[in-house]
């Protein structure tokens, strides 16, 4: 039986996600996805925020998990480390992040369906690399303090940072009870829109550096097209909701003084 984890699929799955993203990067340019300051009703049934991101990333942080458990590779002290790492942030995402989220809004479960496959196949290129498409020899124990590894989990981390305290400071914009917009400060966003977007994206390329795949590279060049365009609706929205005293701060979208 053919498995999943041959060459000749796997790597057509990462030149099909690579090409995918391209296109999503261009619909999303003009169609923005009905959740948080986006929410819509237009897009069907809903479910709570809370459980809706549960849902959404927990599959991910499952996915990976499964496929470390259940591979021949899985007491590799260097894959151990990089798994960790992603299990971390999927970790904070599926079940911290949902519970500190404050207010009633809804998420359509299309997004949430939507997020579920991103993330499944997200996990398998990474963890299907990593695992079992890789050479065996491809990441011994030295390559935890190769400089690719060493620079890929300073940006990680940074990126992590920026995405936490983003999120934080967006999260204290309101009081208990407030349903208000109100423009973020601190942190990065002296510099763009949406901070907590960029620490995301910031993450990702760490990632894709430390394990040094293209399925890291897929997953980076995918956040970026998934949160590029809606980073660019939310500038849009500041700028119709707070004119001039939004324009006036001369924020890029994600990446700060480029776009």
């Amino acid at each position: 039986m053919t498995s999943i984890f041959e060459p000749a699929i796997y790597y057509s799955v990462i030149s099909g996600m690579f090409c995918l993203a391209v296109i999503v990067f261009v619909i999303l340019q003009r169609v923005t996805a009905g959740y948080g300051m986006m929410y819509n009703c237009k897009w069907g049934p809903t479910v709570n925020n809370r459980l809706g991101w549960v849902l959404m990333e927990a599959p991910s942080f499952i996915a990976m998990l499964l496929l470390w458990i259940f591979s021949s590779r899985a007491a590799s002290p260097a894959l151990t480390v990089m798994a960790l790492l992603f299990e971390a942030h999927y970790f904070q995402r599926s079940f911290l992040f949902p519970m500190l989220i404050r207010g009633s809004n809804r998420m359509p479960l299309v997004i949430i369906l939507c997020g579920v496959i991103f993330n499944v196949v997200n996990a398998y290129m990474i963890g299907g690399w990593l695992f079992y498409v890789s050479p065996a020899d491809a990441y011994p124990v030295s390559w935890l303090w190769s400089p690719l590894f060493i620079l890929g989990t300073v940006i990680f981390l940074t990126g992590m940072a920026v995405n936490l305290h983003s999120d934080h400071i967006i999260r204290h914009l309101r009081r208990p009870g407030d349903s208000g917009h109100y423009i973020p400060r601190g942190g990065m966003f002296r510099y763009v829109t949406s901070a907590n977007y960029f620490g995301e994206v910031t993450e990702w390329l760490g990632y894709a550096i430390l394990t040094w795949s293209l399925g890291g590279l897929a997953f980076v060049v995918w956040t970026f097209a998934n949160l590029a365009p809606r980073a660019r609706a939310t500038h849009r929205r500041y700028l119709e909701k707070f004119g001039d005293r939004y324009a006036g701060l001369n924020r890029r979208y994600i990446i700060p003084f480029i776009y």
